[in-house]
């Protein structure tokens, strides 16, 4: 009986097993063949030349050809992200990566990604950025069909509305906003209401909401402050090391008067910073308020209504399929609501429903403007294709070869009634309160040319980005816009460094941007003033380790024998901003500086380059700087080999020159190199000496001395 029971069970459970594989089986289809994939390519011919460090100098007849030519040598290098970098945008990278890639693809669904390309891709896409887009997809096919087995199985081919969902997906997040959908997806969101000003009465903050900060630099110097009659602009990015929006450095020029040198991430056809023969510009990350979170009411009768107005209203509603790949050919199908109200995606939490509503929603011409910028030739050029105003935020600092500089806060300012405090949500049931637009272009901070001569931006307020007397100031501006009014260490050192009038020339320039301090008023310096003021006294090793503490001069250079000690006490409150990971106290994190700098070092004075390292592959370097230093270098944590790795920061660096007669000089330099992830290559790790020793290597910008270091040269498809 047992055994006939045992017998039974196991069938039932074969026949379990086949249903389940049944409903489960979903494998993923194959891709084209390689003729398929590879026939556009015909219609294009680029020329890519790689110079001694393996760097991509890209010329076609056509701006087209020049983006075909881009798509197929950036794959060469890194094919694996420029696909990560598509799924993600297609919302099906659950396909690929499995459960912990599902958010990302619902994200793109709640975000109306794809149905923003649908409904503008064809009316709202200028023919000439189609073109830049099918040549890119076009590149990417010819790589893909030459290289089947480094294909995503199902992938290809690659269209031109990926390039451009790519950045409707990317440019929103430049700001913060995946922080305040993590924020509301997660348990412990505190609301903060606005309340309505006509009852006299301001806003108020149950429970601190604060946003993501990152880095970067930006410096200009015009010739008339330099000393020297040289006008001279820094791009400072600090981005990851690698990845997705890793900078990845090339040349693209063509016949039509594309002719530009810059830094791109993976899945773009054109140059996002950088400086053609007449003008660069540098970008950092801003942080204005651009968005606004509305708490909704949801009527408890009908869960599929919230509340405006007096009345009740329907939800949009759709449903995104997510596909999770759970095993070879197995996928399991989650079906997940997506609802929209008349603020935007909604958002239902344990804590309450919200909307978002926020700058670059439903916007499509991303891709336009970085193009109209490639092509500038003047400030005037560059001014207008500025004024395109489809980017929704990212400081801009501005030089060119007629000695002009500029600052640019630039965003999409939500057009909002300045009456009301915008920094708090919002109550969502009121439709006036749903703003429209955006502020004009006329209405975008911007400083050009001021008198000292001087511009600058390290994530900081835009009422300091000059050292002379003209910055901007906050009552020039309704507080509507939500414009920052916070200091970084590195702004607070180029205050600190610079007096207005003195001369900055090349020497000057290059310590501005290499310095390693942490200026008086800053977070790391009150740290340490907080550890110091603790009595040691009765533990006579920490009182030494004080002692040792109260010596450091705050610099973070590589033969300091200070900086270890220091630096480790302040790293993770200065990096909780961007890890979200919660910071010891200081008298907490002091004692485990001490403690891992004597498990791992036996010392608490080991030089800060034995700590701080850049490493890659076998290569291994000492490297100065720290987190939030105009040397910026960012550990991924405190490694248990005794050593901080260095994986975000200082990436590709330019200094661009032009001296008064026009003629231009440039100097540029990467951590690692780029041969992204081929580890056997010579470009792997090239550019990591250079870098780690401050050194640059020149950009070659003229066909003549491409050519002159060129190391190979070929014509997708062609040869």
């Amino acid at each position: 009986m047992l055994k006939r029971i045992l017998t039974g069970a196991g069938a039932l459970l074969l026949v379990l097993l086949v249903v389940a594989g049944t409903v489960l089986w979903d494998p993923l289809p194959a891709n084209p063949p390689a003729s398929e994939l590879a026939a556009a390519a015909a219609d294009y011919d680029a020329e890519v030349i790689r110079d001694e460090y393996g760097v991509p100098h890209v010329h076609g007849a056509r701006d087209a050809d020049a983006a075909f030519g881009l798509a197929y040598a950036h794959a060469e290098d890194d094919f694996e992200t420029i696909q990560e970098t598509v799924a993600a945008g297609r919302g099906i990278m659950a396909d690929y990566r499995g459960r912990d890639a599902a958010p990302l693809d619902y994200i793109v669904a709640l975000l109306g990604v794809w149905d923003t390309v649908d409904a503008r891709y064809e009316t709202d896409v200028p023919g000439d950025v189609k073109a830049l887009a099918d040549a890119y997809a076009a590149g990417l096919n010819l790589y893909a069909a030459e290289h089947p087995k480094a294909t995503w199985r199902g992938l290809a081919p690659f269209t031109s509305r990926d390039v451009v969902a790519g950045f409707v997906f990317k440019t929103p997040f430049f700001y913060g906003l995946d922080a305040t959908f993590l924020e509301l997806f997660g348990k412990d969101y505190t609301q903060t209401i606005a309340l309505d000003p006509a009852d006299g009465r301001k806003a108020f903050l149950i429970g601190p909401r604060t946003m993501a900060e990152r880095g970067s630099n930006a410096i200009a110097v015009s010739a008339r402050r330099a000393g020297d009659d040289v006008t001279r602009l820094v791009i400072n990015s600090h981005q990851p090391l690698t990845g997705p929006v890793a900078w990845y450095e090339a040349q693209i020029s063509s016949d039509e008067g594309l002719d530009i040198t810059g830094g791109l991430f993976p899945g773009t056809p054109v140059i996002l910073h950088g400086f053609n023969r007449n003008l660069g510009w540098a970008n950092t990350v801003s942080a204005q308020d651009l968005v606004d979170t509305y708490v909704l009411t949801v009527n408890p009768d009908n869960a599929s209504q919230y509340k405006l107005d007096g009345a009740w209203v329907d939800f949009e509603e759709t449903e995104a399929t997510l596909n999770i790949r759970l095993a070879g050919p197995f996928a399991l199908k989650v079906r997940r609501k997506v609802l929209r109200s008349a603020h935007g995606p909604v958002i239902k939490a344990a804590h309450g429903t919200y909307a978002v509503r926020f700058a670059g929603m439903g916007e499509i011409r991303q891709l336009e403007q970085y193009y109209r910028l490639n092509k500038a030739e003047d400030m005037d050029g560059f001014m207008t294709a500025m004024s395109l105003n489809a980017l929704p935020s990212i400081n801009y600092v501005y030089a060119d070869r007629d000695a002009n500089v500029a600052f640019i806060h630039n965003g999409q300012y939500p057009a909002r009634h300045d009456s009301w405090d915008w920094s708090g949500d919002l109550p969502g049931d009121r439709s006036d309160l749903i703003w429209q637009g955006y502020r004009p272009w006329t209405d975008v901070p911007k400083l050009v040319n001021p008198v000292s001569g001087l511009v600058y931006n390290s994530n900081n307020t835009p009422y300091s980005a000059t050292d002379g007397p003209d910055n901007l100031r906050s009552e020039g501006f309704p507080q509507s816009m939500g414009l920052q009014t916070n200091e970084t260490n590195r702004s607070l050192r180029m205050i600190e460094l610079t007096d207005g009038t003195s001369p900055i020339n090349e020497p000057d320039l290059l310590a501005l941007k290499f310095d390693t301090s942490y200026a008086e008023q800053s977070e790391a310096a009150d740290l340490i003033a907080r550890v110091l003021a603790i009595d040691w006294s009765q533990e006579p090793e920490m009182a030494e380790a004080a002692k040792r503490l109260a010596a450091w001069d705050m610099t973070m250079d590589a033969d300091s024998r200070y900086a270890a000690l220091g630096g480790l006490t302040v790293l993770r409150e200065i990096t909780e901003k961007y890890t979200h990971m919660p910071a010891p106290g200081p008298e907490t994190a002091f004692r485990e500086a001490v403690e891992w700098l004597m498990v791992h070092h036996g010392r608490i004075d080991p030089e800060w380059g034995e700590v701080n390292r850049l490493v890659r592959g076998p290569v291994s370097l000492p490297i100065s700087g720290g987190p939030d230093t105009l040397r910026a270098v960012y550990p991924a944590g405190m490694g248990d080999d005794g050593e901080l790795h260095m994986t975000a920061g200082d990436t590709w660096i330019a200094l661009v020159e032009w001296d008064r007669q026009g003629h231009q000089a440039a100097r540029v330099i990467s951590p690692y190199g780029s041969a992204t992830l081929d580890k056997a290559s010579p470009h792997y790790a090239d550019q990591a000496p250079l870098f780690a020793a401050e050194e640059w290597r020149p950009a070659h910008l003229t066909r003549e001395d491409v050519l002159a270091n060129a190391t190979r040269a070929y014509r997708p498809g062609k040869d």
